[in-house]
């Protein structure tokens, strides 16, 4: 199994506590850790407010990361998981996406999704088109991305986006282009846009009976569609806090709640934990392995973890690298 990380961006409340001024160092010396372990990339999150609620919180701009981390890395992949493509004209992402391609010497994954946080596309202007409209949004732009990065140029006269002639170059390194994840499980849609162009697909969670079931739907797709579905990839996210023992893993629960709980009070704190126990692995090396090897018979191939307490304690990280990573080989 393949294994990504997500570097702490605020998005999710991990930089709580830590000066403005140190963020990009702490953020930096996690991407320099983690290309020095088995990790295979690092990931950051497209969002512009923080969650479950928005906050004064920081959270960085996702594609101003992508080239900052392109910069001080050597060997690590670099996505995002994922990109909204509501947010940037696809073309000028293409271009975007492009360039950092070229700084990270062809290291470049393309996360990509309909988007979803209502809150923050309302308040940066964007509307909140319904589903099926964010949804032709990412058809039409990945249609242009694909393009542009296959012969340098773009046109698309859509219901959602017209570009006439766009010129994105230099090319990227990766040839024939940047590899696409389309993130999402949606059944009638998003996975038949996976089908059709993505070398990668990401089902968020971790269920082993549902990505079981994602799985087979896209396989359906690919069917429908005439494509390989043995060539595209499957992977998820989890959530991860591991400790020595039962007692460590629960220390560790506390003191990730107690720093929610400074931005979102005891109760809703409480709330996030328990979700997030519901859509991740908690446990020691042993009960996390466990859990990767079942979603590995299930078909899952790269699995990226999220650490909350990743900016403030390296040592659960640390303990997954140890015992966790070269089980899976």
């Amino acid at each position: 199994m393949r294994l990504g990380i997500f570097v702490p961006q605020g998005w999710r409340l991990d930089l709580v506590g830590i000066p403005p001024e140190e963020h990009w160092a702490t953020m930096r010396r996690f991407a320099e850790q983690a290309e020095a372990g088995p990790w295979e990339s690092v990931w950051v999150y497209d969002h512009f407010h923080t969650t479950p609620e928005p906050s004064e919180e920081a959270t960085h701009e996702a594609w101003t990361l992508m080239a900052a981390l392109a910069a001080v890395t050597d060997r690590v992949r670099l996505g995002q998981m994922c990109t909204c493509m509501g947010y940037r004209n696809p073309a000028y992402l293409a271009k975007v996406a492009a360039t950092v391609d070229i700084v990270s010497g062809g290291r470049t994954e393309m996360g990509i999704g309909g988007g979803w946080y209502e809150h923050e596309w309302r308040a940066y202007g964007y509307g909140f088109p319904r589903a099926g409209v964010r949804l032709a949004q990412l058809d039409e732009g990945v249609q242009i991305m694909k393009q542009a990065w296959e012969t340098g140029t773009a046109t698309l006269h859509g219901e959602q986006y017209q570009v006439d002639g766009a010129i994105v170059r230099p090319l990227p390194l990766q040839r024939p282009g940047i590899p696409l994840w389309i993130a999402g499980g949606g059944e009638k849609v998003t996975l038949k846009i996976a089908a059709r162009y993505a070398q990668y697909t990401n089902y968020a969670g971790g269920d082993v009976e549902v990505f079981r079931a994602k799985s087979d739907l896209l396989r359906g797709h690919c069917e429908n569609v005439g494509t390989d579905y043995d060539a595209i990839v499957r992977s998820t996210n989890l959530n991860v806090i591991v400790g020595e023992s039962a007692a460590d893993v629960e220390a560790r629960i506390t003191r990730v709640a107690q720093r929610l709980a400074g931005t979102l009070g005891d109760a809703r704190a409480a709330e996030v934990v328990e979700q997030w126990r519901g859509s991740g692995v908690f446990g020691t090396p042993a009960q996390v392995a466990e859990r990767l090897s079942e979603l590995r018979e299930a078909g899952c191939e790269y699995t990226i973890f999220y650490f909350p307490e990743a900016a403030y304690d390296r040592s659960g990280i640390e303990l997954v690298e140890r015992e966790v990573a070269p089980a899976l080989g």
